[in-house]
């Protein structure tokens, strides 16, 4: 079993920046592929970004490549997302999850309960 809490969201202007932290417990977290999932009103949640056991393969969605990035501390069994030049389209709740690699939701198998990042223009 894997707990996940997110933190970091809130209110940011656009071109702004904000850092999203997850924090899992259990004594397993650097085993599994790790993944930013993002939900905005009215739409989908989409896989954000998402990376392996290790950190050494990542994915990025098309939208946020070259703004976001994504990293991991096993040490410190948490996560992170370093987003910047933010836009109004990034509005949205964001969920960590942790499961095994890939780019649907159901390959995640543990689910934060998200932050809300809100990006004014």
């Amino acid at each position: 079993q894997v707990q996940l809490v997110e933190s970091g969201g809130g209110l940011v202007q656009a071109g702004g920046s904000l850092r999203l932290s997850c924090a899992a417990s259990g004594r397993t977290f650097n085993t599994y592929a790790m993944g930013w999932f993002r939900q905005a009103l009215g739409k989908e949640r989409e896989l954000v970004t998402a990376i392996t056991w290790n950190g050494d393969t990542t994915y990025y969605a098309t939208s946020v490549k070259g703004r976001f990035t994504i990293s991991r501390d096993n040490a410190k069994n948490t996560m992170y997302l370093q987003m910047n030049s933010l836009k109004p389209e990034d509005t949205a709740v964001y969920y960590c999850a942790a499961g095994r690699w890939g780019t649907n939701s159901n390959d995640y198998y543990y689910w934060g309960q998200g932050t809300q990042v809100i990006v004014s223009s």
